[in-house]
């Protein structure tokens, strides 16, 4: 086996940041309970056959990978701890139980769940 070169070690941890960042926000985002699926399909996703195919188990690769995912997932965490830390309406017991501040005079939540960067392809409001 050749060892892997810069480049493959930088491309597979950016792939596994890229991943982890979005399995928190998909986490975070989820309206339902955790349920027995939702983890065997994060488990799947994070170390299914796709990806021990691109990166051998025992691997540099794999490795960079886990490295990476650990980065991505842990630093959606703490970019979203700094935004928090920084806007007036939110406080630490947003990450307990999602409290928030009331909003200010002139100033409304939506209804209903945040239905993320692509908005909502049911109700015709999706975002391009």
């Amino acid at each position: 086996m050749t060892p892997a070169s810069t480049v493959q070690l930088l491309g597979a941890g950016g792939f596994g940041a890229l991943v982890g960042w979005y399995v928190y926000y998909i986490n975070r985002h989820r309206t339902g309970g955790v349920r027995f699926p939702d983890l065997v399909s994060l488990i799947g996703t994070i170390g299914g056959g796709a990806v021990l195919a691109l990166f051998p188990a025992g691997s540099d690769l794999f490795g960079a990978y886990g490295i990476g995912l650990f980065a991505g997932f842990f630093g959606y965490l703490l970019v979203l701890a700094v935004l928090v830390r920084r806007s007036p309406s939110f406080g630490v017991d947003y990450f307990i139980d999602g409290r928030r501040r009331s909003p200010a005079p002139g100033e409304t939540i939506p209804d209903g769940p945040d239905h993320g960067a692509m908005g909502d392809p049911e109700s015709g409001q999706v975002r391009r």
